[in-house]
């Protein structure tokens, strides 16, 4: 049910987020708060901002078995200035924009590669690793106007978002993520991820028999395929025989490889901002490649939560039920993280159903 928060902030009070029983509003003495609304209104879930002279607020309970806090900061009313723009951060940090992929145009042959976890590993680029590389990232010609995230969350489910994202520039899947649910999830789809363990599982015997994977991978046409093959070792021999098997039995499908010293300094730019997982999600990585390459961010399918705001139980995945792992990933942390940023306007984080 919809519950009344009265005078949810109290004098002196700079920042209250809670998700704990609740996905819960919160911000101060700047005059705004942030509220996650939805139910009846017309145009769906959103996430919006209300002025502070507002009083009474209303926030949908969510059970979440977790408890985690997060500051907002408006600029508003003698506030503090706002924090400076992600893209401009990110770009002096990481560089998605030339550096997400392992290219001929960013790396040298014969150059070492160090691994984006051990970081004591280190792959030489030679001839037959310099031969699988593409020579530029592929939106080498200028940046991208709308782009789509498309996360897997069960909140993808009866979303009606399909159109939406098909409707964007550039679409970016995960994890061979099915489509076959277009209406909820689209389409369209210009980069795709894979890891290590899926190919090890799922195809067994790649080299031999890459029919499955082909057929797998032609429901995205010809979407670049990325591969995480220098983050431990144990994930490169399955990445290079994905390339070598594709190459034969799908040459229109590129393979491409992440940039360890992209992700290296990516997992230190957030975690020097909070973020205390081993290691971040492939969605917040692509998230954040987004706010450097796109002029505008939308997310979908990004929700942790075994509910939606209809208190609706949700599976962890629209198409499945398996969980991620909680020792790798903290993805309660991580959506708190991408709700500040949609609160900042650095993105839109879709929660609920498009319109139509």
């Amino acid at each position: 049910m919809w519950t009344n928060i009265k005078h949810c902030i109290g004098s002196g009070v700079t920042r209250l987020v809670c998700v704990c029983v609740c996905v819960c509003v919160c911000v101060s003495q700047s005059r705004h708060w942030i509220v996650l609304s939805g139910g009846e209104r017309s145009d769906g879930l959103s996430l919006e901002t209300q002025p502070h002279t507002q009083r009474t607020t209303q926030v949908r309970h969510i059970h979440t078995h977790t408890l985690l806090s997060l500051t907002f900061i408006s600029n508003k009313h003698n506030a503090p200035p706002p924090p400076p723009p992600p893209r401009t951060e990110l770009w002096s940090c990481c560089n998605a924009y030339d550096r997400l992929m392992v290219t001929r145009q960013n790396t040298n042959q014969n150059q070492s590669l160090t691994y984006e976890v051990e970081r004591k590993r280190k792959r030489k680029v030679d001839q037959a690793l310099w031969e699988m590389l593409p020579q530029t990232v592929p939106w080498s010609k200028g940046s991208l106007s709308r782009c789509a995230v498309v996360g897997s969350g069960g909140i993808l489910q009866n979303s009606r978002c399909g159109a939406e994202i098909d409707n964007s520039d550039y679409v970016i899947r995960f994890n061979l993520a099915p489509i076959n649910k277009s209406y909820d999830v689209g389409v369209k789809t210009d980069l795709i991820t894979a890891n290590p363990t899926q190919i090890n599982k799922g195809y067994p015997g790649l080299q031999l028999n890459p029919g499955p994977l082909a057929e797998a991978l032609s429901v995205y046409g010809h979407a670049h395929l990325l591969l995480p093959a220098f983050s431990f070792a144990f994930g490169t021999s399955p990445c290079f025989k994905v390339y070598q098997a594709l190459r034969k039995a799908r040459s229109q499908q590129k393979v491409v490889f992440f940039h360890p010293d992209y992700l290296f300094e990516l997992g230190r730019f957030w975690r020097r901002r909070g973020q205390r997982a081993p290691r971040l999600s492939t969605g917040l990585m692509l998230a954040s490649t987004a706010l450097e390459i796109c002029e505008q961010v939308h997310l979908y399918g990004f929700w942790p939560f075994p509910l939606d705001l209809s208190q609706n139980t949700l599976p962890h995945h629209y198409y499945d039920s398996v969980g991620p792992s909680h020792f790798m990933h903290a993805m309660p942390e991580e959506f708190l993280l991408l709700l500040q940023l949609h609160s900042q306007g650095a993105l839109q984080l879709h929660v609920g159903p498009c319109t139509p």
